[in-house]
């Protein structure tokens, strides 16, 4: 699972990377939780950086409401399962990040980590995202993909977000596909990929947004 990640970039090195232009200033955040706005490029709109909410909002709901519930879509039954079966073949997206969090059971109490890539590049995740219209406007949300946790995460978690590591990978992502070489794509990513450090409980609240959060506590 992947319930919360950070997002502190520049405008040149995002630009730079994925040739999107920013028509607004760049926001960074270091606690983005579910229901809250992140940063994504759509196979739709590959050359503009979108800001949605965190969370599918389905295009068929009845409501529009984000319930926080469908931050992550599970590689295992993507595919079949009916929030995702159209966005997985339709609407894919490369979700943008520096780290993402994730906790390690310890008895009854929970340790934070921050997981980010050892080459301290960004972190591209593999999402999806749909878009609902039963309003004035139309709302656009997506989701995270997981998967089973490598050798590195299984330390702290049996789940984590699909990276695509290349940007060769990231454009397939956004290419027309059929859905079996879409799934074939949501691989767990190779070991000795990653670097994980403790960090402060603050995590758990999400009005606490601040740079403390990528300190390392044992270093």
């Amino acid at each position: 699972m992947c319930s919360r990640f950070s997002f502190v970039a520049t405008q040149e090195e995002i630009e730079n990377r994925f040739g999107v232009t920013l028509q607004n200033q760049l926001r960074t955040s270091y606690n983005i939780g579910p229901t809250q706005h992140a940063y994504i490029i759509s196979n739709d709109q590959q050359n503009k950086l979108q800001y949605l909410t965190w969370g599918l909002i389905p295009s068929w709901s009845e409501t529009g409401r984000n319930t926080g519930r469908l931050i992550n879509a599970r590689k295992e039954n993507i595919g079949g399962q009916t929030s995702f079966r159209i966005p997985i073949r339709k609407k894919r997206c490369l979700v943008l990040a520096d780290s993402f969090y994730e906790w390690r059971q310890d008895g009854i109490n929970t340790i934070p980590y921050r997981v980010k890539l050892k080459s301290g590049e960004l972190m591209v995740m593999a999402g999806i995202w749909d878009e609902w219209n039963g309003g004035q406007y139309g709302l656009k949300s997506f989701s995270i993909i997981t998967t089973d946790a490598n050798q590195e995460m299984k330390e702290i978690s049996s789940r984590m977000p699909v990276l695509l590591l290349t940007g060769e990978v990231q454009k397939k992502w956004l290419s027309e596909m059929d859905i079996t070489q879409t799934v074939d794509m949501l691989q767990t990513p190779p070991s000795d990929t990653l670097y994980m450090y403790r960090v402060s409980k603050k995590i758990n609240d999400l009005n606490f947004n601040n740079v403390l959060l990528h300190k390392n506590l044992v270093s």
